[in-house]
């Protein structure tokens, strides 16, 4: 799998901060229940890579990722607890090597044009844009698109259920990523239906904006 298939496993890919490592696999079973298989575990809690570790083993049907990913060795511990593709809010070089010297898809992060051109050139061509809303959104792909038109993106930041579908609209964009499929509520409350319900309707976004 590269990195423009992942993309399009689901069009919304949820940003997940595991808290209650005990929450873990139900929380991925309910969103694979509903359509949404690309999970991204991020770096911010000390449950994360447990967490990736036995969502790998526990729910095989998931695709689960890493992230937040901000140094060389984050990737590595993340791969080697069984992460199957990384995002990051930016790109250094020293995350480019590591994320090509394992062969798994990477989503840079990027917010202008420059950005985008080195990350391209390093091989790189589906990236992050975060902070999406903050640095232009919609807007900033559109104008995106002229000139650098092989790039695909996925943007994350300040995008929820009533603006992903203008991204998904997008010539230039596979995949928005979001923290609303996973509300602290219903995750502390163990609502898995309502989560799995959430993820439904995230599958049907697409649709809905190429009408």
């Amino acid at each position: 799998m590269n990195a423009l298939e992942l993309l399009e496993q689901s069009p919304v890919m949820p940003v997940i901060v595991i808290q209650d490592i005990d929450t873990a696999v139900e929380l991925a079973r309910a969103l694979v229940a509903g359509g949404v298989r690309s999970l991204e575990i991020t770096l911010r809690s000390d449950a994360a890579l447990q967490a990736i570790t036995l969502i790998s083993q526990e729910v095989p049907e998931a695709l689960v990722g890493v992230g937040t990913v901000r140094n060389a060795r984050q990737w590595d511990a993340a791969v080697q607890a069984g992460a199957r593709f990384g995002v990051s809010p930016g790109l250094t070089a020293d995350i480019a090597a590591a994320a090509q010297a394992s062969g798994l898809p990477f989503l840079p992060g990027i917010a202008t044009a420059s950005e985008a051109m080195y990350a391209a050139d390093q091989g790189f061509s589906v990236q992050k844009l975060f902070p999406a809303e903050a640095v232009g959104g919609v807007t900033l792909l559109k104008a995106l698109h002229g000139p650098l038109p092989e790039i695909t993106f996925c943007p994350t930041g300040g995008i929820h259920a009533e603006n992903a579908g203008k991204y998904l609209a997008l010539p230039n964009v596979k995949c928005v990523g979001g923290s609303w499929l996973t509300p602290k509520d219903a995750v502390e409350g163990r609502l898995w239906d309502v989560i799995t319900e959430l993820a439904r309707a995230a599958c049907q976004i697409r649709q809905a904006a190429t009408r």
